[in-house]
C-alpha cells in the first residue's frame, strides 16, 4: 500500500485550515499536501505541521489572480517575470516548510496564442528554474489536467507532459501523475502508470465521475495501489478528492485498501 497525503485544501473542511493538520494526523494520515498556503506565513503552518507530526510532500506555485481566472503563467508567453517572482516565493515556503517538490502550473492557452509559443514558454521557464530550485534542494513538477474541469489549460496530456520534460532535461523536472485526470482525458490508468513510472514524482487520486472519494465511481484503486507496489513506486499518493460527505465518514476506502 503506498504512502498516503491527505490533502487540505479539499479534505477535513469540517475544520479550519490550520485546525486540518491535526485533524488529519488523527485521522491516520503521514503526510499533506494543499494547493496553496499563501494565506498564512509559513512559520505559522510549520508548527501546525510539525506539531501534528506530519510530512509537508506538495503544494503549488502561486497561480495568479484565482478568483479572476487564472491558473498559472509557466507556459504563457510574456509572463517570464510573473513565474520567475512565484518561484521565489514558493521556494521561501518549501525551504520552512521542509517540503520537497513544487507544481508548476501551466496556466490558460491566452487567445491568439498558439500552443507552440505555450510550450516554448514552459520548455525556457523551466529550464530556468531547474536549477534555482537544485539549489535548494527542490523539484519541479507540472501536471497534465482535464480540460473539463480547467477548460483551456495547456497541459492535458502525459506525452505532451513527456515531451516536454525530455526537452527541459533536468533531474528535478518531473511528473505529477493525478489519474483523476488522466481517466478523464486518456483511460487507459494502469498501462500509463507503467509507461510513465520513470517520471512520476508524485501521485494523486480521487473518483471518477464526481471527484469523490476512491472507492465511488469507476476506477479501481485497489487494483492500482497493488500495481504502485508491484512497480516500486515508492513516493506519496495525494487524497485531492472532495469528499461526498464528512471526511472521516468517508475514509473506510483507506482501511479497506489497506487489508
Amino acid at each position: 500500500m503506498p504512502r498516503l497525503a491527505a490533502n487540505l485544501s479539499m479534505m477535513f473542511q469540517e475544520h479550519a485550515f490550520l485546525d486540518r493538520f491535526q485533524a488529519a494526523a488523527d485521522a491516520g494520515f503521514k503526510g499533506v499536501e494543499f494547493l496553496f498556503p499563501y494565506d498564512f506565513p509559513a512559520e505559522t503552518i510549520n508548527t501546525r505541521l510539525k506539531a501534528a507530526g506530519l510530512e509537508q510532500t506538495l503544494f503549488n506555485l502561486p497561480p495568479g489572480d484565482w478568483e479572476a481566472g487564472e491558473r498559472g503563467f509557466a507556459a504563457i508567453p510574456g509572463r517570464e517575470d510573473t513565474f520567475g517572482a512565484a518561484l521565489e516565493k514558493a521556494l521561501d515556503y518549501a525551504v520552512t516548510l521542509d517540503c520537497p517538490r513544487l507544481h508548476v502550473m501551466s496556466g490558460l492557452i491566452p487567445d491568439g496564442v498558439s500552443r507552440e509559443a505555450c510550450t516554448e514558454t514552459l520548455i525556457a521557464n523551466l529550464r530556468q528554474a531547474a536549477p534555482i530550485a537544485a539549489a535548494r534542494g527542490k523539484t519541479l513538477i507540472i501536471e497534465p489536467i482535464n480540460n473539463i474541469d480547467i477548460p483551456g489549460y495547456f497541459l492535458n496530456y502525459q506525452a505532451q507532459a513527456r515531451s516536454i520534460l525530455e526537452a527541459v532535461g533536468a533531474d528535478n523536472v518531473r511528473l505529477q501523475f493525478d489519474l483523476y485526470h488522466c481517466q478523464i482525458m486518456e483511460g487507459n490508468l494502469a498501462v500509463h502508470l507503467q509507461d510513465y513510472l520513470d517520471l512520476i514524482e508524485h501521485i494523486q487520486i480521487a473518483g471518477v465521475p464526481g471527484r469523490h472519494e476512491p472507492d465511488i465511481g469507476e476506477i479501481n484503486y485497489r487494483y492500482l495501489f497493488d500495481l504502485m507496489d508491484e512497480l516500486g513506486y515508492n513516493g506519496w499518493v495525494g487524497c485531492e478528492y472532495k469528499p461526498k460527505a464528512g471526511t472521516l465518514d468517508g475514509l473506510g476506502w483507506k482501511k479497506e485498501c489497506s487489508l
